[in-house]
């Protein structure tokens, strides 16, 4: 009983994945640094938030919110906060949940032991059938000034409204499904 009781524990053991890397959980937003938060960003200091709809979403709500008919959509968007002029940049990221499969490699290793074939397979981080796979998708969104100011860093003055102005932008594309009614909320 007791070794039968093992070797079921051992294969409930193996059958479970094992996690290498798990995409972070944003309730509302949070501020991070671009490199720290998905290699390829930039090193300013973003807003991010998790982005439930399809691909190329926030793009179209951008670019119809700010009647900027596909020029400079992603890259300087211009808006202004109490007379002050800024700009926003925006970048659609996919952060994937990354788990190790245990059971093929072991079967690997078993078959060709019992076989007594010396050509291991070597699992790589990249072989399809050991590694699972779920992507998470963010908006992070950069904030500067004229004068290149990274808006958004702790020692910025307006962080505050900047801040206020884009948790406000973010909750109306969330809440709105056809964007050309956000043209007549701007008017």
């Amino acid at each position: 009983m007791k070794k039968l009781y093992i070797v079921l524990s051992s294969f409930f053991l193996l059958q479970s994945c094992i996690p290498l890397r798990i995409a972070p959980k944003i309730s509302d937003y949070k501020t991070v640094s671009g490199k720290g938060f998905k290699k390829g960003l930039p090193k300013k200091t973003l807003f991010v938030f998790e982005d439930p709809k399809e691909a190329g979403e926030f793009y179209e709500y951008i670019n119809i919110k700010y009647s900027l008919q596909d020029y400079y959509v992603d890259v300087e968007v211009p808006f202004s906060l109490e007379g002050e002029a800024y700009f926003f940049s925006f970048y659609e990221v996919e952060k994937k949940d990354k788990a190790i499969n245990l059971i093929p490699i072991i079967m690997d290793v078993t078959l060709n032991a019992a076989l007594g074939n010396d050509d291991f397979e070597t699992y790589t981080a990249t072989d399809e059938n050991t590694i699972n796979r779920n992507g998470n998708y963010y908006v992070a969104i950069e904030v500067f000034s004229k004068e290149e100011q990274d808006c958004l860093s702790e020692e910025y003055d307006n962080r505050p409204r900047v801040l206020n102005y884009l948790r406000t932008l973010k909750e109306e594309y969330l809440s709105t499904h056809n964007y050309n009614e956000v043209v007549f909320k701007n008017e």
